[in-house]
């Protein structure tokens, strides 16, 4: 647990900054349901029953790990190609997990356990947002823990509604509500681009993706993703003026 400095006892409590954690998350969750209630939807429909696919949802809680892998299933994919695929996508993770480990390393692992298990594209948008502010609030946890727990509860209850409503909604995936999706993680990533590197690496990732979006088994995915980060790694070490710290956008 983080301990008090006299600048904190000045800071918001940890009920207040567990509202605004919350609260700051409301609009990427607006872009999420349709997201969440698709993939009920979808899952049903793959052939997993209604408990296995709350199930994955309650355990899993990784919302285009989850559409890859009801996709790899209904494309009769083996368990091998579907967790090596899902595992790969979510390596972006550990991306997020250690960009946020000098804020959240003086946490217990009662904190740092289920903190870790609710990470989201979403809440890691919010919540290093937060963590870069300036002021000494030693609850900044609480607002992580607001916007994960609001993001977990957001994806359940669609879950559900898809699951319940999947024999009426059987065409939903014609009806485009999927570009929501599309449009939060576009206004989770833009605001992320303030160095010539970052705006390089999203440039060739969307181009790859775009180029081999036609690749079975989300391949084309995973490629970008790694042509992202690899054109990231290498503008870095090759090149200074690319680097961050040289290289605002701003300027």
């Amino acid at each position: 647990m983080e301990t008090n400095t006299p600048n904190a006892l000045f800071a918001p409590s940890p009920a207040s900054e567990f509202i605004s954690g919350a609260r700051d998350t409301v609009p990427l969750i607006i872009g999420a349901i349709p997201f969440g209630i698709i993939y009920g939807v979808l899952a049903v429909g793959a052939g997993l029953s209604p408990t296995a696919t709350m199930l994955m949802s309650l355990l899993v809680f990784a919302g285009a790990s989850q559409f890859v892998a009801v996709g790899l299933l209904a494309q009769g994919a083996g368990i091998a190609v579907i967790v090596l695929t899902t595992f790969i996508l979510n390596i972006r993770h550990a991306l997020y997990a250690a960009s946020l480990a000098p804020y959240v390393k003086k946490l217990s692992q009662r904190w740092l356990f289920p903190l870790g298990f609710w990470l989201t594209d979403e809440t890691y948008a919010v919540v290093i947002s937060r963590y870069k502010q300036l002021d000494q609030s030693a609850n900044k946890h609480w607002y992580y823990l607001g916007s994960a727990i609001a993001m977990y509860s957001n994806w359940q209850l669609c879950t559900l509604l898809g699951i319940l409503a999947g024999s009426q909604l059987k065409q939903i995936t014609d009806w485009g509500l999927e570009f929501a999706m599309v449009a939060t993680f576009i206004g989770i990533i833009v605001p992320m681009l303030i160095s010539r590197a970052m705006l390089l690496c999203a440039l060739v990732s969307g181009t790859v993706a775009l180029a081999a979006v036609g690749l079975p088994h989300q391949l084309g995915l995973i490629t970008a993703a790694f042509a992202g980060i690899s054109t990231g790694l290498l503008a870095n070490k090759l090149s200074p003026q690319f680097k961050q710290s040289a290289g605002k956008l701003s300027k």
